[in-house]
């Protein structure tokens, strides 16, 4: 689920601990270009970029926050099975709507610990969640721990507001993630207002890491 704040608006950090507020907030969480994604160039937009991020052919895909499950659509609609969590019953229930059955699974739970057991994925995909969890190093290990080998982790993250920025630097998020994966790609997409709906200033971008066999962390020295 995407927590960011538009940079002309200087409020505090939204409580992204808080369940309460995601749940009124599904109601008008589409209204934004690149959530409802019913715009259909910044639909498409999204869906060229999902196509080059997500593995070629039928993929099972993890959509970790997946609020209203627009991401997750598009992922169903390039012939992958998806599997979506988010912590908001109210976010699933859209979703739920959304995909109609084209889904692998739409669950309630908590996605820095998702609740699909040991199932392997050929790829987890996760938007403007990860900053907003208390421990990402925990998060990304778990989540590496769920794909095949070779399997991808898709993060996209960045860094919003002036006075009091919240996010993740896309040189902290590669730092984090380099022990996991034996390759990474980092795509800058703050430039593409076609994936927004406007110009934005702020830092966006996506993480592409095929991560070790296991996802094991590399051997220190």
């Amino acid at each position: 689920m995407s927590t960011e704040q538009p940079a002309d608006r200087p409020e505090p950090p939204l409580p992204a601990s808080d369940a309460a507020y995601w749940e009124a907030a599904a109601e008008r969480f589409d209204d934004e270009p690149d959530h409802g994604l019913c715009d259909p160039a910044v639909r498409a937009a999204w869906a060229a970029r999902l196509r080059s991020w997500l593995p070629s052919g039928p993929a099972r895909i993890l959509d970790l926050g997946c609020g209203t499950g627009s991401l997750a659509l598009l992922a169903a609609e390039q012939g992958h099975r998806v599997t979506g969590i988010d912590r908001s019953p109210a976010m699933i229930a859209r979703a739920r709507a959304k995909l109609a059955g084209r889904e692998d699974g739409l669950l309630v739970g908590d996605a820095a610990e998702p609740p699909v057991g040991e199932r392997p994925f050929d790829a987890v995909l996760v938007r403007h969640l990860l900053w907003a969890l208390p421990d990402p190093a925990a998060a990304l290990r778990r989540w590496a721990g769920l794909l095949v080998p070779g399997g991808r982790l898709v993060l996209v993250e960045g860094r919003w507001g002036e006075a009091e920025p919240i996010g993740i630097p896309a040189g902290e998020l590669t730092r984090l993630v380099a022990p996991l994966a034996c390759r990474t790609y980092l795509e800058r997409l703050s430039r593409d207002a076609a994936l927004w709906g406007k110009e934005v200033t702020d830092e966006r971008y996506a993480l592409v890491a095929e991560i070790r066999q296991g996802g094991d962390p590399a051997p220190a020295g």
